[in-house]
């Protein structure tokens, strides 16, 4: 087998830990960046370096794994929704941002969130007294910004779609 050309990746074995490494290159905002896989076995190192460069060439570039939720709120906030919709929209997605998210869920890194933060974040607010009504805004607040992140290429999918939020209970109609 001959040598891999530039930017093809390869596959060594690491010589303390025994694991087997991939590496290969991807463009980023800031140039080129080294990304690295590791596995037990060969074949589970080549099928995860397969998919990374499929992605890789597909356009999808996870390069901002070091940013966390609350870091990507506020670029959210102030490069995607300032001056795009009406200033009670923002006031009130600024605050759910800043007084519930923030606090909550603002240190994790943005691409190790899971639905299961989700859904304990919202069961925290329900068992702290808010109305179902008012989590399932913090909830449309916190999908419209995953949906933004997901389009900027910033995470490879939304999980607040796969949770649900509470629901608010129906009004009773009185007569």
């Amino acid at each position: 087998m001959g040598r891999r050309g530039n930017g093809e990746g390869s596959i060594t074995q690491h010589k303390k830990s025994g694991l087997y490494m991939a590496r290969y290159t991807v463009q980023t905002s800031k140039g080129p960046k080294r990304k690295t896989i590791y596995g037990k076995t060969r074949q589970e190192v080549a099928e995860k370096l397969t998919k990374a460069m499929a992605e890789r060439d597909g356009g999808l570039v996870f390069d901002d794994e070091n940013m966390s939720v609350g870091e990507y709120l506020n670029s959210w906030l102030n490069g995607s929704i300032r001056g795009c919709v009406r200033q009670s929209t923002f006031d009130r997605y600024e605050i759910a941002v800043r007084v519930h998210i923030k606090p909550a869920l603002g240190r994790l890194k943005l691409k190790k969130l899971t639905p299961a933060h989700l859904v304990g974040f919202y069961q925290d607010r329900l068992a702290a007294g808010f109305a179902p009504a008012s989590v399932n805004k913090l909830h449309v607040t916190l999908h419209k910004a995953l949906d933004q992140a997901v389009k900027w290429h910033m995470i490879p999918s939304n999980v607040a779609e796969v949770v649900k939020a509470p629901r608010p209970a129906p009004r009773e109609i009185v007569r």
